[in-house]
């Protein structure tokens, strides 16, 4: 069974589509939700749980119909809104105790899931302390754990990294991969950030201005292109003399952005030949490795609007 199932899912207000006719499966596993700011992310992550509802089409969430039954829904999954939305005088710990009873657990067992969420999402020792005064990388992962602390069957989590720096956002993807990978637990995320769902995702869905643009698993979506990144060094114009150098020996073989090269493979001798004619020039090759597709490939040819690539 599908976590999330929608057929023909649509919203629309006046003067804009927010999501158009949408039919998607989503299983287990963490699932990168990509799309351009204002693509549907987080109008389709409110209709998922039952909060706004769609113009036409459904939506069922580990099998219930978030239309009329958007309780059962929310009392099953986990939310992280991306806007911060934490009390400045409260602690984590008391927050998420009073979430975890809030969602129905005893106060004893909402304390220690609060201990045991806080500590996995690395608040064990700032846990007492006021929100306010937490960095916004603290209060990201204080977002994180109420999210986790009735033992979600699934987290959807809206744009985990926002505002973080790039240590912390490493962070918060390494926490979030470990929630499906060792938690077992179904991940929706969500970011207009390529580079990072391209790391923790097993599979890919791809929004552009509502419509559903690409659904993969990630392996398949960044298959090999049947192509080479080349780059070498030696000259300030290195790139070029040997561009033309595998152009001469019949090679296709184009600019792929600062001193890169891009070489089309011919056969099995193809790398053979561009080492060969980089010795013969006296460069020096810094690598050679096979290309793959990313994921703003698939926006660049379903000519979707501009997503960051990380």
């Amino acid at each position: 069974m599908a976590v999330i199932e929608t057929v023909g899912l649509t919203k629309a207000y006046p003067g804009v589509t927010a999501l158009d006719r949408l039919d998607l499966a989503i299983g287990e596993g963490v699932t990168g939700l990509v799309g351009a700011n204002g693509a549907g992310k987080s109008t389709f992550i409110k209709i998922l749980l039952g909060l706004v509802p769609a113009t036409a089409g459904t939506a069922r969430v580990l099998g219930y119909n978030t239309a009329t039954e958007g309780a059962s829904v929310r009392a099953l999954v986990g939310y992280m809104p991306e806007h911060d939305c934490l009390p400045a005088d409260v602690s984590a710990s008391d927050l998420v105790v009073h979430l975890g009873q809030m969602s129905g657990l005893p106060y004893a067992a909402a304390r220690e899931r609060a201990s045991d969420v806080l500590r996995h999402v690395g608040l064990a020792e700032e846990r007492y302390r006021p929100i306010g005064g937490y960095s916004t990388g603290m209060k990201q992962r204080v977002k994180l754990a109420q999210a986790l602390v009735h033992d979600p069957r699934l987290v959807l989590l809206d744009e985990p990294t926002n505002g973080l720096d790039p240590s912390a956002r490493d962070d918060m993807l390494s926490l979030v991969r470990r929630i499906g990978a060792d938690f077992g637990i179904a991940v929706l995320v969500t970011s207009h950030l390529l580079g990072e769902l391209e790391r923790i995702s097993d599979s890919i869905v791809v929004l552009d201005g509502g419509r559903l643009l690409q659904s993969s698993a990630t392996a398949d979506l960044l298959h090999a292109t049947g192509s080479l990144l080349v780059e070498v060094q030696g000259r300030p114009d290195a790139d070029r003399l040997l561009g033309q150098a595998l152009v001469d020996a019949g090679l296709a073989a184009r600019p792929a952005g600062g001193r890169l090269i891009e070489v089309d493979v011919r056969d099995e001798h193809t790398p053979d030949q561009v080492r060969d004619l980089t010795v013969d020039l006296g460069l020096g090759l810094v690598r050679m490795q096979e290309r793959h597709h990313r994921i703003e490939d698939v926006f660049r040819q379903g000519g979707a609007g501009h997503v960051q690539p990380a």
